[in-house]
């Protein structure tokens, strides 16, 4: 495997922390969030132009020892596979405080219990998050201000609003923090996605597109097509469409979730991005085969 790029971060950043990853020394996730893209517009453009292939850490990344939507857990993401987005699922206390939380329950992730929305932030800090195995782990669950202050210069965070929340209050969080452009709202449909652009025209969306009609519509509704990645599922994904969108100067974005799945079929495919819940792995498979440049998704972050 060529390593060209991360050995040049490695050298760039002499005399900073450093480990092995993949059998090279690069900086610490502190550091390696130095390669996070500053234009998302145009980063995008360059995975499509380059025909590179970006990852994203489905909830974070978790794993033995990792719970999901924990900020130790992104660190270690991005040790084993730098330049990866993260995507978290955003959720609301019962004294709206917007949280990273998948469920509307705490029963699954943490030691505690109850419905998140009737749960107060004192409440959800007296609980410890748990690993997918049921393992405590030394973390609590974060609120979305301090991932963004987190991510700012270390990564994407790809931010999924789950079930009764208002896009208005993440939009409105995400702007306090200045990270607009430092974000990725999930959406899952054109209503929605048209919805999002209405509260925040400079977000950048992902969003469901099964045809060239869904990327009309949007245009219709004055939806700025380079803020817009289409989605096209985790199971099968048409490759006619991700050439047609990308003549039209969108990328295509698709779930990889299954153990052993095909990740370097991802770049061969056009895919700008791929969704995955082994991020090293697919890191490892997709750099294989990115040629003697490097991960070439990290070139078009510099």
């Amino acid at each position: 495997m060529k390593r060209a790029l991360l050995i040049a971060l490695a050298l760039a950043l002499a005399g900073c922390e450093a480990e092995e990853v993949f059998g090279v020394r690069v900086p610490t996730a502190e550091r390696v969030g130095q390669a996070a893209p500053g234009d998302l517009v145009a980063y995008f453009d360059c995975l499509r132009e380059r025909e590179a292939t970006a990852i994203s850490a489905h909830r974070g990344g978790p794993g033995p020892g990792f719970a999901e939507n924990a900020i130790p857990t992104f660190e270690n993401t991005l040790r084993v596979a730098p330049g990866a987005f993260i995507e978290v699922d955003v959720s609301q206390t019962a004294d709206d405080v917007l949280v990273l939380m998948h469920d509307d329950r705490a029963e699954r992730t943490t030691t505690g219990s109850g419905a998140i929305r009737e749960l107060d932030m004192a409440q959800l800090l007296a609980f410890q998050l748990e690993d997918e195995d049921g393992q405590r782990v030394d973390a609590r669950v974060p609120t979305l201000a301090e991932a963004l202050e987190w991510a700012d210069g270390r990564t994407v965070l790809e931010l999924d609003v789950k079930r009764g929340v208002s896009y208005e209050d993440v939009a409105r969080e995400v702007e306090a923090a200045g990270a607009m452009g430092r974000v990725m709202f999930v959406t899952y449909s054109v209503d929605g996605a048209s919805r999002l652009a209405r509260v925040a025209p400079r977000a950048m969306i992902y969003t469901t597109i099964r045809s060239e009609r869904d990327l009309d519509t949007l245009q219709q509704r004055g939806v700025d097509p380079s803020r817009v990645v289409a989605w096209l599922g985790d199971e099968e994904f048409s490759e006619d469409l991700i050439e047609a969108l990308a003549a039209r100067g969108v990328e295509s974005r698709a779930g990889m979730f299954r153990r052993g799945a095909p990740f370097a079929d991802a770049s061969h495919t056009g895919l700008a991005s791929v969704a995955v819940n082994d991020p090293a792995a697919a890191f490892a498979e997709i750099d294989r085969v990115d040629g003697a440049d490097g991960f070439a998704a990290l070139q078009c972050a510099r």
